[in-house]
This record gives structure tokens, C-alpha cells and sequence, in this order.
């Protein structure tokens, strides 16, 4: 079981994530801020969910980081949006974090929108990673 202090707390009845068989199971990461426990706010067109998407994959690099691994060792990731309107806003920035160099090459994904996310949120991101 893996708790990091620098994602939120498990909403729910489930772990972060886990480890099993070299390969870290990451669960679903809100744009929550681990400090204070709300959404995070953005400014512009867009603004909330790439503030939200950006905060996931901030939460998403601290959990990997405490099971020993990274955005580098991520094979597989899975994006839930409330709006599937805003997969252009969110796409630019995972490409922000998963086209760097050092994480090429990108992951296999999936992207949908769903009816609603916990705590009403706008995107909700999901990994599996090696150990």
C-alpha cells in the first residue's frame, strides 16, 4: 500500500496505490490540492481544468515517487473528463508532462468523459507504472 503526503488522502475506501508483481497500480487523482484539500482554481478559457489536469499529474508524480517510481515508468494512463469538450485543454497539458524527454516515449492512454467525477471534479487521472 502506498500513502504519499504530497497527493491527497483516498476519498473512499482504497489505497492510493499498490504494488504488485513490479508494477505500481496508481488509483484515480483529482486536481485537488494535498494542502488544503480543494480543486484547484485557473484563470482564462479552460482555466480550471488545465489547473485541475496539471494538480492530477502533480498528485499522480508524488504517489509513483513514494512506490519508487516516476512519470518515466509509466506504461499506461487513463483520463476521465466531466466534459469530453475540454480533451484538447487537458491534452496539452499531459503533453506538458508526458512528452518530455526523459518520459518518451509516451504511454498508451485513454481519454473519456464520464457522467460525473467524485467530489464533482473536471478530469480525473488514473496510471499504472513499472516498479
Amino acid at each position: 500500500r502506498v500513502e504519499a503526503k504530497g497527493a491527497p488522502a483516498a476519498l473512499g475506501a482504497y489505497s492510493q496505490a499498490i504494488i504488485a508483481n513490479g508494477m505500481v497500480y496508481c488509483s484515480g487523482q483529482l486536481g485537488i490540492n494535498p494542502e488544503n484539500n480543494q480543486f484547484v482554481k485557473g484563470e482564462g478559457e479552460n482555466g480550471d481544468v488545465r489547473a485541475q489536469t496539471r494538480q492530477a499529474i502533480e498528485n499522480l508524480q508524488n504517489v509513483l515517487k513514494e512506490a519508487g517510481s516516476s512519470l518515466a515508468k509509466v506504461v499506461k494512463v487513463t483520463i476521465m473528463l466531466d466534459d469530453i469538450n475540454d480533451f484538447t485543454a487537458v491534452d496539452g497539458v499531459y503533453r506538458e508532462y508526458f512528452l518530455l524527454p526523459e518520459n518518451a516515449p509516451p504511454p498508451a492512454r485513454a481519454c473519456f468523459a464520464v457522467d460525473k467525477l467524485p467530489k464533482l471534479g473536471l478530469v480525473e487521472i488514473e496510471c499504472i507504472a513499472l516498479a
